[in-house]
C-alpha cells in the first residue's frame, strides 16, 4: 500500500504532534505500508531515516500557513496523482479537498467544541470548521482515545463506523526512568533539588490550566521548611493568566519556567520530580501524562476527557480547580510510598502504550478508507 503523510504543517520543534508522526511514520514500512512523505525543506534530512521512505520537499510554498493552505489545496493534490499514492493521510485535522483518492485524516481531539472557551476565537472557528469539513470528506478519520470519539460524534455529528481509535505510544527507548547522573545535570542546571521538585510539561495555554496549578502548588507548600520548587517546562503559548500567578508566589518559593526543553531533557525532568502534575481541562489524549508514566514519575491529572483513558489506575486524580489541587498535591508530597507505588505501577501501564499497536490501527484505517 502506497500512502502520501502530509507532514507539512509539523512545527520545527517535535512537541505532542510531531511526536506522533514521526513515530507512527516509522513503524509504516514494517507493516507493509510504503510511505511517501512531503514535509518542508527544513524536515527532509530527519525524514530520509524512516525505514522505506521516499521524501518530497513542499519547497517554500509550505513555509507559511497561508501559503501552506493553500499548497494544500493545489500542489498536494498534484503530488497524489504524480506519486501513484492510493491513500492521502492527513495527520493534522486537514486535508486536500480536490484529492479524488482515498482519504485518513487525523483529528487529535474534540475542545474545540467541548471546551471551546479555552482556545482563541480565530483558532476555534478554523479547526471546528476544519474538523467538520474533514469528518464529511474523509473515509476515515484517526483520532487517539475513546474519548475523542464520542465526543466527535455527539458534539460533530461524527459517524462513528468512520473513526478509528489509534491511542498513542511513547517511545521506550527514550522515555524511561533516568539515570542518577542525569536528574543531577538537569537539576544543577535549573537549580532545583533532585527529586524535591514539582515537574509540569506542555504548552502554557489556557486548556492546561496552569494558573490553577500555580494556585494550588502555592498553597500545598506554603509554610514547609524546605519547599519543593514547581518547574514550568514548555513553550510560551498564550495563558495571559498565567504571568498574573507567577507574580502572586510569595518568597521564598520558587517558580522556574524552562521555556521548550530539548526531548533528550525530558525523562530526567520528568523522572526526576517529586510529583509531575498536569491538571488539564482536557485532552484528546494527554501524551505528557504517558511520557510522565514511562519515566517512573508519580503523576497528578485530572480525570478530563481522554486522562483517564491514559492514567488508568496507575496515576493520582484530582478536581481542576485550586483547592483541590492543593489537597491532593499536598497528599501526595506527603506519602513517599503511595508515590513510589504509583511510580512503579505507571511504568508497567506506560508498557502497554506502543506505537506499533498505534500504527497497526492506522493500517487499519487505510484499508478501510479503500474499502
Amino acid at each position: 500500500m502506497k500512502v502520501l503523510v502530509d507532514a507539512t504543517a509539523l512545527p520545527p520543534d517535535r512537541g505532542g504532534v510531531g511526536r506522533y508522526v514521526d513515530q507512527v511514520v516509522g513503524e509504516f514500512s514494517a507493516l507493509g505500508v510504503e510511505p511517501v512523505i512531503a514535509c518542508q525543506d527544513r524536515d527532509a534530512a530527519h525524514f530520509a531515516t524512516v525505514p522505506g521512505a521516499t521524501v518530497v520537499p513542499a519547497g517554500r510554498f509550505a513555509q507559511a500557513r497561508p501559503l501552506r493552505l493553500a499548497w494544500e489545496q493545489s500542489g498536494l493534490p498534484v503530488l497524489v496523482r504524480r506519486t501513484g499514492c492510493e491513500v492521502l493521510f492527513s495527520p493534522h485535522y486537514t486535508t486536500a479537498l480536490p484529492a479524488t483518492v482515498a482519504r485518513v485524516v487525523t483529528l487529535h481531539d474534540a475542545t474545540f467544541f467541548s471546551d471551546p472557551d479555552v482556545h482563541h476565537r480565530g483558532k476555534r472557528w478554523f479547526f471546528q470548521a476544519w474538523t467538520r469539513t474533514s469528518l464529511r470528506v474523509a473515509r476515515v478519520a484517526v483520532v487517539p482515545s475513546a474519548a475523542t470519539r464520542d465526543e466527535l460524534v455527539t458534539r460533530a455529528g461524527a459517524d462513528p463506523r468512520r473513526l478509528i481509535v489509534a491511542r498513542h505510544g511513547v517511545d521506550h527507548d527514550r522515555f524511561r526512568p533516568p539515570l542518577e547522573s542525569a536528574v543531577a545535570e538537569l537539576s544543577s542546571r535549573l537549580g532545583v533539588q533532585p527529586r524535591r521538585y514539582v515537574a509540569f510539561l506542555g504548552t502554557l495555554e489556557p486548556r492546561k490550566n496552569v494558573p490553577a496549578l500555580i494556585r494550588g502548588w502555592t498553597a500545598a507548600v506554603a509554610g514547609r521548611s524546605d519547599p519543593p520548587a514547581l518547574v514550568l517546562a514548555g513553550g510560551a503559548g498564550w495563558d495571559d493568566a498565567v504571568e498574573a500567578a507567577v507574580a502572586a508566589v510569595p518568597d521564598p518559593l520558587r517558580v522556574i519556567r524552562t521555556g521548550y526543553l530539548d526531548a533528550a531533557d525530558l525523562p530526567a525532568l520528568l523522572g526526576g520530580s517529586a510529583v509531575v502534575a498536569y491538571p488539564s481541562l482536557g485532552e484528546g489524549f494527554g501524551l505528557p501524562v504517558l511520557e510522565a508514566m514511562a519515566c517512573g514519575a508519580a503523576v497528578l491529572t485530572t480525570r478530563r476527557l481522554a486522562l483517564p483513558e491514559v492514567g488508568g489506575d496507575a496515576v493520582a486524580y484530582t478536581e481542576p480547580d485550586e483547592h483541590a489541587i492543593a489537597t491532593e498535591l499536598a497528599a501526595l508530597l506527603d506519602d513517599a510510598p503511595r508515590r513510589a507505588t504509583l511510580a512503579i505501577a505507571a511504568r508497567q501501564r506506560a508498557a502497554t502504550f506502543t506505537w506499533r499497536q498505534s500504527a497497526e490501527a492506522h493500517v487499519r484505517a487505510f484499508e478501510q478508507a479503500l474499502r
